[in-house]
């Protein structure tokens, strides 16, 4: 009966609202969903990020797609419209690119038409097992590690829980999976987060092809933007892979060293032994010398998550 109950509620948030729909899975995506996507060849990359109502927009990178090949400048944003079987680009200069079947046929003012193919990248920490001395949280089978945790009918974790156990330093794995939300914009598209020690925000969103701010997804909420953009597109398994150094108090209870925070962003470091200089604001609990737990943060949004372990240090 509570898987029952749990698959009617994803249901419901799926048909919520008839302006902002929701998708838990691709079969239910339709043809905007299939076109969105990352795209490739020698020249560079694509990112076509579905809009909703048969608009798009896609974001081309010489070198190569985020974290693979691209060099973090040069990047265009070129808007498209749904045309039929195929989304249409337009741009300065004639430049005009064709989405069909699962390729991109690109023409310029001094040539073409030059092909881009689909390509679906999957995180090289995907799957990670919990090695020796790992305290798993998550693997599937409960939810009893967590305060207000539930399992759907697929034994995912919904977002909008606590963990029961308090941690110091540690290393951490944490999957996730974004619904497709074409209409959403901004902090309403997919928003949830990974909170360190009920303290520190991981930003939690679909950020796909957007520009990879600190409120975007590897995003540490208000204190530091991620390296590079490694979100990939909705419904898409994703990973954190985290290393912690907690913050650093005497015996009068004064910080003496800030918390120290790593994220690999499905494989690519996007945060590298980054100082946090206090709390979030908003849900992160105040700094002091107490440990603390993993807060999956709810924010209205079907986000969830899996295969969650921790290594203690």
């Amino acid at each position: 009966m509570k898987a029952f109950l749990l698959t009617a509620l994803l249901a419901a948030l799926t048909l919520r609202a008839a302006d902002i729909p929701t998708y838990l899975d691709a079969a239910s995506g339709g043809p905007d969903f299939v076109a969105q996507g990352e795209y490739k060849n020698d020249w560079g990359g694509a990112q076509v990020i579905a809009l909703g109502e048969g608009n798009f927009r896609m974001v081309t990178y010489p070198g190569g797609l985020p974290g693979a090949g691209w060099k973090l400048e040069g990047k265009t944003e070129t808007p498209g419209k749904r045309d039929g079987d195929k989304v249409v680009f337009t741009g300065e200069n004639g430049y005009r690119a064709e989405l069909a079947d699962g390729k991109i046929s690109i023409t310029t003012a001094t040539g073409g038409p030059y092909t881009m193919e689909k390509t679906e990248r999957t995180s090289p920490t995907l799957g990670a097992k919990p090695p020796a001395g790992a305290v798993v949280l998550f693997d599937g089978t409960s939810a009893d590690n967590w305060e207000g945790g539930h399992m759907d009918a697929r034994h995912l974790l919904m977002a909008g829980c606590k963990g029961k156990q308090p941690f110091h330093n540690f290393t951490a794995h944490v999957e996730f999976l974004l619904p497709f939300k074409p209409l959403g914009r901004g902090q309403d598209r997919a928003n949830s987060g990974v909170y360190v020690q009920d303290r520190y925000e991981i930003q939690v969103l679909d950020s796909f092809g957007l520009k990879g701010e600190n409120n975007e997804c590897g995003g540490i909420y208000t204190q530091a933007k991620p390296a590079v953009n490694m979100c990939f597109p909705p419904l898409t398994w994703q990973t954190y892979d985290i290393d912690f150094t907690a913050a650093q108090f005497d015996a009068a209870g004064h910080k003496t060293a800030n918390a120290r925070l790593s994220v690999r962003h499905n494989g690519v470091p996007i945060h590298e032994n980054l100082e946090l200089k206090d709390h979030t604001p908003g849900n992160g609990r105040p700094e002091d010398a107490t440990d603390g737990p993993f807060f999956l943060q709810g924010h209205g949004n079907p986000v969830f998550f899996r295969n969650i372990w921790v290594v203690p240090h």
